[in-house]
């Protein structure tokens, strides 16, 4: 269809959705006459910039909506909440409050919708609504995927139970979901509830903002959440890596020999929480025990080791690093030490970027390929330790990485003539 053409003879039926759509106001208006069949569109127009096209549009759309709003609220609900945005656009999401406001059902199922924007403006007019209690809200705070709309429901337990009293039950179901910020919610509705000592029981909790929480209702309760940590990090049979962690949160530098004593622990997490707690401490200068740990069968560890090492990677063997980046090396060894020799920039860094240029780690061989792309070789050649050959060289073995000009370019700068 062109949409010059003359429609006056009427459109043919499998061409009605797109007039709605024409540049011509007055062949989008009539179009809307047979227009029940596209919803979607319908809504759109609703928002026209012509005021006699989104007359026409709010009629038919009042229309569907009154002899099929359940239909009709479920398959334009994601639609019009965009649409809202535009100028003309809130008319349409009015409508569709007064429909929702009064089918639980169908705000139901747009609570569990997978567009997000949907779910959290369902949740909200739920909550408008007033029809759950607390152990209800909470029970969807536990529940909810979305950490957004877990918040929401999460916080409206809170307000329900600062006003009607606690709910034992509401309180439990809250610290056990799966979002960290619920989990952080009902840890703090345990003093409300009467319940402060059982902060202990969050103070080793996965997430940094529940221990944190955990911390500070032991506090309000007299109490001081370092023995409690202490006591578990000493506990070869009770410490875990969110101890340690938490631990670390609350420490000072003179308790550092305690996380030292973790780096030989059996259980690589906790290895890899003692070096992550070391740092936080700023007790991190023992390269020799850091260096050792680069050769961690634990992943998590060697991630861990590199990043303490990082200020002092001017320091370490260059020499040994190059050699971790052997392709038979295991991948956490090789990404470690690209880190490593990056952070010493200079040659050291071109060196390492122009042995990674094919490595089989997509992340690696992205960074080198970027890196030697965007190298400024003949600034190396009057800055670094090294000599023309060599850059000649290096400049060889990434040659797939440049074309004919630019390869031109890059020799003619080193003054190869050849």
């Amino acid at each position: 269809m062109r949409y010059g053409r003359d429609d006056s003879a009427g459109p043919r039926e499998g061409l009605h959705a797109t007039l709605l759509c024409h540049p011509d106001g007055r062949i989008r208006e009539a179009a809307l006459d047979r227009a029940e069949r596209w919803p979607e569109l319908v809504a759109i127009r609703c928002a026209d910039w012509a005021p006699a096209v989104r007359d026409r549009a709010r009629q038919v759309l009042g229309a569907l909506l009154r002899t099929h709003p359940e239909r009709a609220a479920r398959t334009l609900t994601p639609l019009v909440l965009r649409l809202s945005a535009r100028e003309q656009g809130g008319w349409a999401l009015a409508r569709l409050e007064e429909v929702l406001r009064d089918d639980e059902p169908v705000l139901a199922a747009l609570r569990a919708d997978t567009d997000l924007p949907t779910r959290r403006y369902a949740a909200r007019l739920t909550l408008e609504s007033g029809r759950f209690d607390a152990r209800a809200l909470a029970r969807l705070a536990a529940t909810d995927p979305d950490p957004v709309t877990a918040r929401l429901w999460a916080d409206a337990a809170t307000r329900l139970m600062a006003t009607d009293g606690p709910d034992d039950e509401a309180v439990d179901l809250l610290l056990g979901a799966r979002s960290p910020m619920v989990r952080a919610t009902g840890v703090t509705a345990l003093r409300g509830a009467g319940r402060t000592e059982e902060a202990v029981r969050h103070l080793a909790d996965r997430s940094g903002l529940v221990r944190a929480c955990a911390r500070w209702l032991v506090g309000q309760g007299g109490g001081d959440p370092f023995p409690h940590y202490r006591e578990l990090v000493t506990d070869p049979g009770r410490v875990t890596a969110y101890a340690v962690a938490g631990f670390a949160e609350c420490a000072r530098r003179s308790d550092g020999p305690r996380l030292h004593a973790l780096l030989t622990h059996p259980d690589g997490r906790v290895r890899a929480a003692a070096v992550a707690g070391l740092r936080l401490l700023d007790d991190n200068t023992d390269i020799t025990a850091l260096t050792a740990l680069l050769e961690d069968p634990w992943p998590a560890v060697v991630r861990e080791a590199s990043l303490s090492l990082l200020p002092f990677s001017g320091r370490l063997d260059a020499d040994r690093l190059i050699a971790r980046l052997a392709a038979d090396r295991p991948r956490h060894l090789r990404r470690a030490a690209f880190r490593l020799l990056r952070a010493r920039r200079g040659i050291t860094e071109l060196r390492a970027c122009v042995a990674m240029v094919a490595d089989d780690d997509p992340r690696l061989r992205a960074t080198a390929r970027a890196t030697v792309r965007g190298w400024k070789w003949q600034l190396s050649l009057h800055t670094d330790d090294t000599d023309r050959p060599e850059l000649a060289e290096l400049l060889r073995r990434s040659a797939g990485l440049f074309d004919a000009y630019e390869m031109g370019v890059r020799r003619s700068r080193l003054g190869l003539t050849r």
